[in-house]
């Protein structure tokens, strides 16, 4: 599983920083595969309300947001937000992210569309702040919400600290290290017991990421699911996406990946293939079952959509058989 630390403050090495990278570093001492976006380095615009994305879903500008953020936002299963308080809010440069994400309460509320993670994605707020006003958090507590709401993660807690202002408050703060010991570990609570399953085929572009898809969908908070190619594509199958929209499922977004990242990101109990070949891995102690189906790719809508619900056929026999 994937924790997405979203760092917001413009000082690298300040506070906000040194707070996220604590509960990262907590996060992978229990398993987690983390990632650290320096917000205030990135190239991402403002949202300039072209409402593209309320008609078709995506965002036309060309930033760092379609690069990476969006695809990272959808693969995270924790996000997790960090800023120091500017004027009883986060900073302009993390605001631009979350106006940015309109993009997914568009296709969550205007296309009705669903992402596989959304019940078992959760996202955590971290900030500090100089002075220590008794309503100091409330405006930021309201964003976050509805970004969470937005990015569909449960809004899981909050680790807030005032009269944080010197360069190294956060680090000689008495108590910090034991709180966001005990925030990681009833986070990672949600996670531990799953099983891991990796699905495979060629190029990670169709039948794998339905297959992954499906399986978060179904059965996410019992299913640590990863999807990987012997030979990756540079994107999925547009018409694959348009296959799983029409029951309602959001794989945009997903990045065809090897599967040498998709083994990085812990050995698997259980491995499904679906036309990799060879370059499928042999992992010790791992169970590993062959699908036979075709390939869709390039074939008519209706063969796309018979390889569609046959994959959710075989992957409820499986949630079945390994995670009942």
């Amino acid at each position: 599983m994937l924790i997405l630390g979203l760092q917001g403050s413009p000082r690298k090495k300040g506070n906000t920083n040194y707070l996220l990278t604590t509960f990262l570093q907590a996060a992978e001492q229990r398993g987690a595969s983390t990632r650290m976006i320096q917000v205030a380095e990135r190239n991402i615009l403002p949202c300039k309300e072209y409402v593209v994305c309320e008609r078709k879903g995506t965002c036309p500008i060309d930033d760092d947001m379609a690069a990476e953020i969006y695809g990272l936002l959808r693969q995270a299963e924790v996000v997790v937000l960090a800023t120091p308080i500017f004027f009883y809010n986060m900073t302009s440069q993390l605001k631009a992210l979350v106006d940015r994400c309109q993009t997914f309460w568009a296709r969550k509320y205007r296309l009705k569309l669903s992402d596989p993670l959304k019940s078992t994605r959760r996202g955590f707020l971290l900030s500090v702040a100089a002075t220590r006003g008794k309503t100091l958090f409330e405006g930021l507590h309201l964003t976050t919400k509805y970004f969470f709401d937005a990015i569909d993660a449960r809004f899981e807690g909050s680790l807030l600290y005032r009269g944080i202002e010197g360069p190294k408050d956060m680090a000689d703060h008495p108590s910090v290290r034991e709180e966001v010991e005990q925030a990681v570990a009833a986070l990672m609570a949600h996670y531990t017991p799953r099983r891991r399953v990796l699905f495979l085929c060629r190029q990670n572009a169709c039948r794998s990421q339905m297959a992954g898809a499906f399986a978060q969908h179904l059965a996410g908070s019992r299913l640590d699911v990863a999807t990987g190619g012997s030979e990756p594509a540079g994107e999925i199958n547009p018409d694959m996406a348009k296959a799983m929209a029409e029951i309602g499922i959001d794989v945009g977004f997903r990045k065809p990946q090897g599967i040498d990242a998709a083994m990085a990101q812990g050995a698997p109990h259980t491995i499904i293939t679906m036309g990799c070949g060879d370059r499928c891995p042999v992992v010790p102690g791992a169970d590993r079952r062959d699908w036979e189906l075709p390939d869709p790719a390039g074939q008519p809508p209706e063969v796309m959509r018979r390889v569609r619900d046959e994959i959710e056929l075989r992957v409820k026999e499986l949630i079945s058989a390994i995670a009942a």
